[in-house]
């Protein structure tokens, strides 16, 4: 074993494939299955949301659209071409990274929901994530890579096992590092039937620990949400549910009455900055990669690329 990666999410998946197409002998060790990580509730449409620093973060989001628009063009990923629009009651500007995408521009009155003034309309790639999981998971392990369940303890414990370790534990950073600048951020979602929807909506009104936002995914549709900070509660609540559909009802009428169809939580890894650096490990070195916020999907694919880069020299 070359490398050995501490979590199955979008990052550690991502940043396993990296590894093993290089060449290197990888092994992923995961407290749980990559449909049962954080990743798997996430909407998920790239954008960088929550995550700094913003110069790396940028260009991390920019390695990371360019890679998910090429996977939108190969059956199977999961992954594909969604236009939508991000929304607000009160004067809006846009994220400042979706400057890098070429279609960004002004909602037309008549695009906007009732009550709503500002908004933005742009295309983006959308990833179905159970189904991109499985396409990243198949990937790494047809890479030569090894996907084990098991728990660390401590990463004191891992040190020899690899010379090279890369922790993608997300907000588990939080106690295994430790790490007190991890904080997770609650998302609760509710996946529905969906009515005839196409594309993707975010509310940009701020309404912490409540966020609005749909993301269709063919027959279903993923709705949101929570952004409840310093909350490490996993499992789903139905008085946020109903709050949640109720609350996308109301921008678009065509969900009131939906079948629901399931519920996911999943805890954003907030930091104040993504960690992505080295330091010793006993003869050995460890990366950290992790901190990635509401981005993690967006970044995954850049910052992979950074440590791939200097492991393989």
């Amino acid at each position: 074993m070359d490398v050995l990666v501490i979590g199955a999410g979008v990052i550690g998946l991502t940043t396993g494939i990296c590894l093993a197409e290089a060449g290197l002998s990888v092994t992923i060790r995961t407290a749980v299955p990559p449909e049962q990580t954080t990743s798997v509730a996430a909407g998920a449409v790239w954008g960088l949301v929550r995550v700094g620093p913003p110069g790396r973060a940028a260009g991390w989001g920019r390695a990371g659209l360019e890679a998910m628009s090429k996977l939108a063009a190969e059956p199977g990923t999961g992954v594909r071409m969604v236009s939508g629009r991000e929304i607000s009651r009160s004067p809006l500007e846009p994220h400042g990274s979706t400057e890098l995408i070429g279609d960004l521009r002004s909602c037309e009155s008549a695009e906007l929901p009732d009550g709503f003034t500002y908004g933005w309309h742009y295309t983006a790639p959308l990833a179905t994530m159970p189904v991109y999981l499985g396409y990243l998971r198949d990937r790494f392990e047809r890479a030569g890579g090894t996907l084990e369940i098991s728990t660390a303890g401590s990463l004191a414990e891992l040190a020899g096992l690899a010379p090279v370790v890369v922790n993608c534990s997300g907000a588990g950073a939080h106690d295994l590092v430790p790490d007190p600048a991890v904080v997770p951020v609650r998302g609760q979602v509710v996946i529905a039937a969906n009515p005839g929807i196409e594309e993707f909506v975010i509310n940009r009104d701020q309404q912490p620990p409540w966020i609005v936002y749909m993301f269709p995914h063919g027959d279903t549709i993923l709705l949101g949400g929570t952004n409840d900070e310093g909350n490490w509660d996993q499992d789903p609540h139905d008085h946020i549910a109903e709050r949640i559909v109720a609350g996308c009802a109301e921008i678009d009428p065509r969900l009131r009455g939906a079948q629901i169809l399931g519920h996911r939580v999943g805890l954003r890894p907030c930091r104040p900055e993504v960690r992505l650096e080295s330091e010793p490990l006993d003869g050995g070195v460890l990366w950290h990669n992790y901190g990635h916020g509401g981005a993690g999907v967006s970044l995954s694919w850049g910052c992979a690329a950074e440590i791939t880069t200097a492991v393989c020299g």
